[in-house]
Order: C-alpha cells, then sequence, then structure tokens
C-alpha cells in the first residue's frame, strides 16, 4: 500500500460560522469538534484517496480561553498565540485539547471513539507528538499517578543540569516583547526565565521567536559547547517516553514528531525501540530539515519518514513560480535515492503556504503537474492538506495570523471551502463551484491512482529526462518525464508546466529498455489513466514518441505489454 496522508484541524474541519470576525473568541466564532469527523466525513476523506488521517493539534495546547471550572489552569494571554492558541504550544501532554469536545469532561473519552470511528472507516490514524518545546505556562492536570509534572524537581540555580526539564536563565526575570492579543489584567511573569522554544537562551524573545514556548532539556548543554550528558539516561528522555507509550495506548496507528531534529538523535535511538516493541505497528514521521541529518534520523533515529521539504517541495515550489527548471526534479530523487522510500511527499501542510494564494501561484491548477509529480514519482507516501484539493486560498485575515496565504493555526476560523465540502448539508458537493469541483476530481482519480495502479502503488521508476536536455520539442525547463513499471504494466507520465497545450515528442533512451527488459512497441494502444481516452504511440528508442498535454496538467499513458 501506498501511503496518502490527509492532513486535517479539526478545529478549523467542522466549524460551520458562515460570519467569523477577527480575533474572535470562540463564543464568537465557534470552532470544530472530534465529532465533526462523523462515519460519511471519513469515508469522503477516503474516497478522495487517504488511507491515513494526519489529526493535528489534538493534545491540549495554551488557549486564551478559559476552562478553569473545568480544573484547567488559564492561559496569561501574553504567552498565546491568538485567540485559540498554537497547537504546538503543548499545556499538557496527558490531555485532549478541550475546543475539540462537545462535552468537556469527557473529551478522552470522545478521542477514543474518533480513533474507532477512523478504523471503521478503513482509515490509520496519526497524531502530533511535540517533543522540543512546551507551553510556558505548562501544568498536566491529567497527570497520571506515579508521574511528576515537567520541572517539579528542576534545579533552577543552574542554567543547565542534566537532571533537569528545562533551561534557565538564572536570577534573571523574562523580559520578552510580546505580540499580545487582548488585554490582561495582569504582566506575565516569569521567575527565572526559561529558554524560548527556538533555541533562544536569553531571557529576551522577541515576537518572531516561539515566546509561547519554552526549550525542553534532553541532556545537551548548549551553552558549553553542546556537551552532551546521556549517561545516565536523562530524566526527560523518560517522562518523554512515557507519554510517547500512553498515546500509543490509545490505538493510533503513528506519531507526526514537531521539530524532531532539534531533538537529539540519541532519544530517538533510543525511545523509538521501546514503542515499536509494545506497538509494533506504530509510524514515526520527522519533521526535519536538514538533509545532512537525513540518515541518522532513519538509520540511528528509526523513524519511518521524513519531510521531503528541503529537496521536492522546495524544487516544486520554485518550478510553479517559474524560477527553476523542471529538470532540478531529477537532482531532488537523486540526492535521496538511497532513502527515496523513507521521504513524505507534500505540496502543502500548516506551515506552508497555499498554492491557490497571491504568495504561491495564485491559481490551484498550476500545481497539478507537481501533485502528478509528488504523487506518482515513487513509492513513498505523499500528504495533502485538508481543503488542498478544493483549492483553499487561504487569504482570510483572520487575527494573529494575517493575510498571510497560510490557514491560520492560532485563531478560530472556518475555511470557506472546508465549511462548503465537509459540513453537514454540503457534503454531497452541491455548494462547491464548478472550479473546485474540476480540482477536487482531478485530485481524487491522481491520489486513488497511486493504489489502484500497481505501478505507482510498487513498480520500479525511470527517469527520462537526461535523455531529453535540449530537445528540440520539449522544454526540459517546463516539462518533466518519467516511467513506472510493474510486471507487464508501463506507465509513461509526462506533465506540463505552462499554461498553454504542448505538443512534444518525447526520447526514450535504449537504457530505459535493457533497464526494464521490455521490447520496442510501434503503434501501441495507451490509456490516458487521467480522462480514460486512448491513443496509440510509439515506445521504441528508434522513434520519439509524440503527445501532446494539456496546459497546467499532464498525461498517465500506460500500456499492457
Amino acid at each position: 500500500m501506498k501511503k496518502i496522508i490527509y492532513q486535517v484541524l479539526p478545529r478549523l474541519f467542522g466549524n460551520g460560522n458562515e460570519r467569523c470576525v477577527k480575533n474572535g473568541t470562540i463564543r464568537q466564532n465557534g470552532c470544530g469538534k472530534l465529532a465533526n469527523f462523523t462515519p460519511l466525513a471519513l469515508q469522503r476523506i477516503k474516497e478522495l484517496g487517504a488511507n491515513y488521517i494526519w489529526y493535528t493539534g489534538i493534545i491540549e495546547h495554551a488557549t486564551q480561553t478559559d476552562y478553569s471550572r473545568y480544573g484547567i489552569q488559564q492561559d496569561h494571554p501574553a504567552v498565546v498565540k491568538g485567540k485559540a492558541g498554537s497547537p504546538y504550544a503543548i499545556k499538557d501532554y496527558y490531555d485532549v485539547d478541550p475546543d475539540l469536545a462537545m462535552d468537556v469532561p469527557s473529551r478522552m473519552h470522545e478521542f477514543e471513539a474518533l480513533v474507532e470511528r477512523t478504523h471503521q472507516a478503513g482509515l490509520k490514524m496519526i497524531i502530533d507528538f511535540v517533543p522540543n518545546h512546551v507551553a510556558r505556562q505548562y501544568h498536566s492536570d491529567q497527570l497520571p499517578s506515579g508521574v511528576k509534572q515537567l520541572g517539579e524537581t528542576d534545579n533552577t540555580d543552574y542554567a543547565f543540569s542534566p537532571t533537569n526539564n528545562f533551561y534557565y536563565i538564572p536570577k534573571t526575570e523574562l523580559q520578552g516583547q510580546f505580540d499580545m492579543q487582548g488585554e490582561a489584567p495582569l504582566p506575565y511573569h516569569e521567575y527565572p526565565a526559561k529558554a524560548t522554544g527556538n533555541d533562544k537562551f536569553d531571557a529576551y524573545p522577541g515576537k518572531n521567536d516561539w515566546y509561547e514556548t519554552v526549550k525542553l532539556n534532553y541532556g545537551i548543554d548548549y551553552m558549553s559547547g553542546w556537551q552532551r550528558y546521556f549517561n545516565p539516561v536523562p530524566d526527560t528522555w523518560h517522562k518523554m517516553l512515557h507519554i510517547l507509550l500512553f498515546w500509543a495506548g490509545k490505538h493510533i496507528d503513528g506519531f507526526r514528531c514537531d521539530m524532531a531534529e532539534m531533538v537529539p538523535v540519541e532519544f530517538w535511538e533510543w525511545a523509538i525501540p521501546q514503542v515499536k516493541k509494545q506497538y509494533p505497528g506504530i509510524e514515526f514521521i520527522a519533521e526535519v530539515y536538514n538533509p545532512a541529518q537525513y540518515r541518522d534520523y532513519i538509520h540511528r533515529g528509526h523513524f519511518d519518514y521524513l519531510y521531503d521539504k528541503v529537496g521536492l517541495y522546495d524544487t516544486l515550489f520554485a518550478v510553479i513560480q517559474g524560477r527553476q527548471s523542471a529538470s532540478a526534479i531529477s537532482q531532488c530523487w537523486q540526492q535521496v535515492g538511497d532513502i527515496q522510500d523513507h521521504m513524505l511527499n507534500f505540496l502543502e501542510n500548516h506551515d506552508e503556504l497555499r498554492i491557490a494564494s497571491r504568495f504561491f501561484a495564485g491559481d490551484p491548477r498550476k500545481a497539478i503537474p507537481a501533485l502528478v509529480i509528488s504523487a506518482c514519482l515513487n513509492t513513498n507516501p505523499m500528504m495533502v492538506y485538508a481543503g488542498q484539493e478544493l483549492g483553499e486560498a487561504g487569504m482570510d485575515e483572520e487575527g494573529f495570523s494575517g493575510q498571510d496565504g497560510r490557514t491560520t493555526i492560532f485563531d478560530y476560523w472556518s475555511p470557506d471551502s472546508l465549511r462548503r465540502w465537509y459540513n453537514i448539508g454540503a457534503i454531497d458537493g452541491k455548494l462547491l463551484t464548478r472550479e473546485e469541483k474540476t480540482l477536487l476530481k482531478v485530485y481524487t482519480r491522481v491520489l486513488n491512482l497511486c493504489n489502484s495502479e500497481a505501478a505507482f502503488r510498487e513498480g520500479q521508476f525511470f527517469d527520462l529526462t537526461y535523455a531529453n536536455i535540449g530537445g528540440w520539442r520539449f522544454n526540459e525547463h517546463r516539462q518533466f518525464a518519467f516511467v513506472r513499471k510493474f510486471d507487464k504494466e508501463l506507465i509513461l507520465v509526462i506533465v506540463n508546466f505552462d499554461a498553454d497545450p504542448v505538443d512534444i515528442a518525447i526520447n526514450l533512451p535504449t537504457h530505459l529498455f535493457e533497464y526494464f527488459h521490455i521490447p520496442e512497441m510501434e503503434h501501441v494502444k495507451a490509456q490516458d489513466l487521467l480522462t480514460g481516452k486512448h491513443e496509440f504511440i510509439n515506445v521504441s528508442p528508434c522513434h520519439a514518441m509524440d503527445a501532446v498535454i494539456p496546459g497546467y496538467s499532464a498525461k498517465l499513458l500506460k500500456i499492457i505489454m
């Protein structure tokens, strides 16, 4: 099975409010609930082609909404980004975010019911694990018996101690300049100041820092030459392993590990095998951006998959915008050829620009060639972000998240496209525009082909770029072509990043026929898997293969040998 992951923020997904206001409270703007992932909604996600769903923002995080009547300590607004708060400022590792519950005291039961519904829908379930940092006012009110609070036994007289859970700036009060939303009755005080989550080891975080978070101590003394103190095993390691096992015990299927590269690979090397020993099928995805560390986090750290952000995502972004040649795509897979099966492809996620935003492409159709490449290039996983399949532009000015081409993770909001598609009464698609329906149909077709076609699901790969550089009727800067093969099935994939249709000729090198052990075929019948139409083509090293490719589109020509 080729893994197709659908990322979604429950807070946004089920919110049906059509009249959200900037910086609105949960009372004003509403909030999606876990219960909104009904069997029908999950069925629609599965029909898109997904077989995994990543629920983003499940674990309780800091918020400006007051839940003190439920025994949850209130957060100071100066150290919460947005009215809803960042899902990556974890406030209690052992609890479900109360915003997502229909009945707050039953929030864990509602989560467990969601796990069951997800599995009944034939989907596997991923949640976030945020290991590098926590909310500044972290406090677990659901702490299991026998487990101590983070920082409970820290000696705050030391900037660093291998036995501490946090880093400190001794005898200094936090002095950050925060971008606070709303008024607070009293200033925020933190003494001594803790180091900020983005490795800022002073008491002066600015508004562009992760000022709402504090850095966890895994036994590295960053202030003294990055000395490592891993023997005995640091207390933080034990606490984090316990948290992983707690959630794995809820029968989830995987963790997406936030900023995994900011946590020493030695921790993952120690922790992941212990989790997999108890829960053999569980998978780990790492958010890692440093290619020099990729192999360490796979081979030593035991991660199943890593973000392919710096390579394939960044390259496709530039190709779509016309800033880079499509031939650079070949360099992407070549640089990770030995670990290709471990790379997670994507074109959108909660951190990145929406394709349809004016900051990226302005038109979601421009990314269809990139979608085909990301999904069909190899057997590794592909991820889509909720609303991407509808052309969600992310151009709302929601509050803390301004008009930045991203869908907010900090505010209570209701993205227009998601509301019209997935909410009750709209799930039949009647409220979608013609353009949205067309785009959804393309995404559904491409993502489902990833598993219905054995060549995409488990087949071999051959890049045709090198044989078509400087071609008379092939522009390697705006077109890209490759072949996938399984058994007697061959699929030739050609994409066109230009707006206009192109009439091209593709050279098929002799090495292709030797590599796949296939015969030459003249005037052979091929089916375009995107349209279902048939045409006759030459599959020969002696004659170029002619093809007409529509603008911002592709052809996936399947041949049965």
